[in-house]
């Protein structure tokens, strides 16, 4: 959430799954920590919504992608929310998922429909879920007594001293600045003793809490639109202390801290705090040391267009029944390899890849459909304008409309490769002119002879979402 029209220039983001100690009876294994999971999970779930930079694509529901690897995402449902509020503003911003105690899930959400900033709430929406392919009893729950304030960017987190969960939340308090409060509840239907949990002295907002690693806490924060942390070695309100060298990409908010599953890599998630929607991810292996280096944006792809994300760990039978539940997209994008920040997309009917965001942002989105000239080959269809398919002509690639003949079929099929430069990412040779391969030149699509290191990257994607 951006909260730069009352003046303080800072946002609002959620956490990643706040320190759960399950049952073993509910899992098999207890989490040791935020993020770290219980010993079953492998995968992982993100709750978003979404914007893009004309509010194309501004939906302020309930949206669910899920991750192997928590660095390459599928959104569900087509990237349509699964659940939208009906109660308080209508809508939603900011949302968190956490699994509880008893092994069920809580989602959290900002009471606050698109970009009306005058809209306080002492309110956040809250959603029961036993596996995320149901939720239940929807309600908004109150926060605090505050006048004249809002309650953005919840996140909660079992507090073991105190036998109850902490609700984390983005508030102007008596200091006359932002500070992250905090609420207690036993079963998020009810709250007690609000109080403001971290204040630096400063305006800051969206704090992300990571719990129990070397036996300290981490509190990531929003200041000054970068990314800073504080550590405390207790949850008590105020013992907290700033110690992390800052980060940020541009305008940065919403930081999430996610724990790999495999390796002892930490990866923290930022947000453009502009409608662009772009995340940028940093990594360490020693959150003690306070310090990131950035990830290479070719190891990460976020769900299109979402803004402000939860990430926590699922197991993979959770993860397989998301997917069976909600379906993946029907529709891929390609991601440039040596060119990450970029997405193969039509522009007045010429294909190249810009930089995301864009819009109309479906004009990157392509149907992998069955060769025309081979059923064995690949023909891109576009998903906006689906009469047309992506063909060469005088080697360039354009979006025609399918005229039928086996000339067009011949132009628009492609054989799908392994990645000349990357085998993981995949690279397409022409059906009908089989020395050349699709690639960048100038940004601009075309189809050429391959041979050295830079056309190799020039002619590698990634098929994603």
């Amino acid at each position: 959430m951006s909260d730069t029209n009352h003046g303080t220039g800072l946002s609002r983001r959620t956490f990643l799954g706040a320190a759960a100690t399950v049952p073993l009876a509910a899992t098999g294994a207890l989490t040791l920590g935020a993020g770290t999971a219980h010993a079953a999970d492998s995968a992982y779930v993100m709750v978003y919504f979404t914007e893009s930079t004309t509010m194309l694509e501004a939906d302020y529901g309930l949206h669910l992608a899920v991750s192997q690897d928590g660095l390459n995402w599928t959104p569900l449902n087509q990237n349509a929310p699964v659940v939208t509020p009906t109660l308080g503003a209508g809508g939603l911003r900011d949302p968190f998922v956490m699994r509880k105690q008893d092994g069920t899930f809580v989602v959290l959400a900002t009471d606050l429909n698109g970009t009306d900033w005058n809209h306080d709430s002492v309110n956040i929406h809250v959603w029961d879920s036993t596996d995320l392919r149901t939720f239940t009893g929807y309600r908004l729950l109150k926060l605090h007594d505050m006048t004249d304030t809002h309650s953005w960017a919840p996140e909660a987190f079992w507090d073991p001293g105190r036998g109850r969960y902490g609700i984390l939340y983005s508030s102007v308090n008596s200091s006359g600045h932002n500070v992250i409060m905090v609420s207690y509840t036993t079963d998020f239907r009810t709250t007690t003793d609000p109080q403001v949990f971290f204040d630096p002295g400063y305006d800051i907002i969206d704090g992300n809490l990571t719990i129990g690693v070397g036996g300290v806490n981490y509190l990531y924060y929003k200041r000054n639109q970068q990314l800073v942390g504080a550590r405390s070695t207790s949850l008590n309100p105020g013992s907290f202390t700033p110690f992390s060298t800052p980060v940020a990409h541009g305008g940065t908010e919403a930081p999430t801290v996610v724990k790999s599953l495999t390796s002892n890599a930490w990866y923290l998630w930022g947000d453009t705090y502009t409608p662009n929607g772009v995340f940028y991810v940093w990594q360490s292996t020693d959150l003690a040391s306070g310090t990131w280096t950035a990830l290479d944006q070719k190891l990460y792809t976020q769900p299109l267009n979402s803004k402000h994300c939860g990430i926590h760990p699922i197991t993979s039978t959770e993860y397989a029944n998301l997917l069976a539940k909600w379906g993946a997209p029907a529709w891929n994008r390609l991601k440039s390899y040596n060119y990450p920040a970029r997405y193969v997309r039509h522009s007045n009917y010429a294909a190249r890849i810009d930089e995301y965001p864009f819009d109309p942002f479906t004009d990157s989105q392509w149907k992998l459909v069955p060769g025309l000239a081979d059923s064995s080959g690949v023909s891109f269809q576009s998903v906006n304008l689906p009469t047309r398919y992506l063909r060469h002509y005088n080697y360039a690639l354009r979006l025609d409309t399918n005229d039928g003949t086996s000339t067009f079929a011949a132009d628009a099929t492609f054989v799908r490769t392994a990645g000349l430069a990357d085998s993981t990412w995949s690279s397409f040779r022409s059906y009908n002119f089989p020395t050349r391969y699709i690639r960048h030149f100038d940004y601009a699509l075309r189809i050429d002879p391959v041979s050295t290191a830079a056309e190799r990257a020039d002619a590698t994607f990634r098929v994603g979402y």
